[in-house]
């Protein structure tokens, strides 16, 4: 293996050596032409700035409010030639030399990349740019997928032959039986090795807070009440305390004996994760035995009690309009009225239900029961406004039997990745699927409508519609 390695980095010397260098420099001029108004400036200016080309470039940024029936193309060249005509050559019928523009219609779902032809790339590139904003520009991320955009067509644009995807498929080919195997097999060990300490250092904070707090945790929890339903139930998670504890040393103690070689092993990330994800378990218990002992027994830190378990649903209340005014969530239906006037009630309600702990008008116990049935309400609201969503988005009933698939996975936490530990009393009680959350409807909300794009399709459009006339110029658009 390593002579093959020797004669193959021979090879690959000779053929770069005589490539002429690449040079890396940020772009001559940003120009961005916010008509949206989605961008922050304060971050998307220095990013690209800071963004290296391999020949000078200016940077163009457009973005404004179309519909989905719209041809970006030919919008950028209307905008253009009203607003900048120098982005537009001397002809009128290309892109201006030197030019790169970045266009996207956060309300049509749509992206597009434009380019001067000393700056031309494939449409095939093109899509590949385009294609590496998307996951972005989906999640509403826009000054995020943006930069994405711009930082992968700095990528590709005038790319050098030896570091273009066909010199380097090639390359790969031809040492594919040494080279391949062994730099993947670095690679992979590396990432794994980086992985492992990572998780390692997750549970460790974890581990180290519960193990402070072991004799605190403890007092707590036999100062609960018993005879309290809520109280009960987190004495039952408690039960098992010591035993969890016992087995997170157990991990923790094997974790700490792997060596630096042994951490690169795919079956020691898996033990340092799950040691880091029984630690940070743990670690949320002993908060809520700490709280549950505080509220159920009106503690001198009952407020602070409180206002944890209130947390959830106020974030749940607080990111409700920003739902209904994203893209396609249906702000004006009937369902979303219910949700707004559900929240402003709501609001209203904790204050009242604190002021009446505080008075000893109600019981820790009922403030808790009017807490759950409340957020039961709005899961119940947010499952009918999903419908609202679904049925506005969705032009066949295919696709919303995949929207609603994606949203009642993302609410059972199907995808373990999303599910998610509440550290409260009440997501100590009941099982994490039992509210449906904002954050939960959001993710169900934006996969679902992936899915249904992804469906469709959404190839790269050329054409600069009937407005157009004889322009030319290299440019694509595409949907997300």
């Amino acid at each position: 293996m390593p002579k093959i390695l020797r004669l193959l980095l021979v090879v690959f010397a000779m053929l770069v050596g005589g490539a002429p260098a690449a040079f890396a420099v940020t772009p001559v001029d940003v120009v961005v032409e916010d008509r949206a108004g989605i961008l922050d400036r304060n971050t998307l200016v220095p990013a690209i700035n800071a963004i290296e080309f391999y020949s000078p470039t200016k940077v163009a940024v457009y973005t404004y409010n179309g519909s989905a029936a719209d041809n970006l193309n030919e919008e950028v060249l209307r905008f253009a030639r009203t607003e900048h005509p120098e982005w537009i050559s001397a002809d009128g019928q290309k892109w201006a030399d030197g030019l790169y523009i970045f266009a996207l219609d956060p309300v049509g779902r749509h992206v597009g990349t434009y380019m001067g032809e000393d700056r031309k790339v494939s449409l095939e590139l093109r899509d590949d740019i385009q294609n590496a904003t998307k996951d972005l520009l989906r999640d509403a991320q826009w000054t995020d997928g943006t930069i994405a955009g711009v930082r992968r067509g700095a990528e590709l644009i005038n790319q050098p032959w030896y570091r273009s995807a066909a010199f380097v498929i090639t390359a790969w080919v031809t040492g594919a039986l040494a080279a391949l195997g062994a730099g993947a097999w670095f690679i992979v060990r590396a990432v794994t090795r980086a992985g492992s300490r990572k998780e390692v250092e997750r549970g460790d904070r974890s581990y180290a807070s519960v193990s402070t707090d072991l004799d605190v945790t403890e007092l707590n929890a036999s100062t609960i009440p018993e005879d309290s339903r809520y109280g009960s139930s987190v004495l039952e998670k408690h039960r098992t305390f010591l035993n969890r504890y016992n087995a997170a040393t157990e991990l923790s103690n094997r974790v700490h004996a792997l060596t630096p070689r042994a951490l690169s092993r795919r079956s020691s990330l898996k033990l340092a994760r799950e040691y880091a994800d029984a630690a940070a378990e743990l670690d949320a218990l002993d908060d809520v035995i700490a709280d549950s002992n505080a509220l159920l027994n009106r503690g001198n830190t009952w407020p602070t009690a409180w206002d944890r378990q209130l947390a959830p649903f106020r974030n749940d209340l607080a990111g409700l309009e920003q739902l209904l005014n994203k893209r396609n969530g249906q702000g004006d239906s009937a369902t979303a009225a219910a949700l707004r006037s559900f929240r402003d009630q709501s609001i209203r309600d904790i204050e009242h239900w604190t002021a009446q702990l505080a008075d000893g008008t109600i019981t820790p116990e009922t403030a808790l029961d009017r807490l759950r049935d409340a957020r039961t309400h709005l899961s119940t609201l947010l499952k009918s406004h999903a419908e609202t969503v679904i049925e506005g988005f969705a032009k066949t009933e295919r696709e919303a039997k995949l929207m609603r698939k994606e949203m009642q996975e993302a609410q059972e936490g199907l995808d373990h990745r999303r599910r998610t530990y509440e550290p409260s009393i009440l997501g100590t009680v009941y099982p994490s699927y039992y509210f449906f959350s904002v954050p939960v409807f959001n993710s169900g909300f934006n996969t679902g409508v992936g899915s249904v794009n992804a469906a469709r399709g959404g190839g790269g459009t050329t054409g600069y519609g009937s407005s157009g006339g004889s322009f030319s110029g290299s440019g694509s658009s595409s949907s997300f």
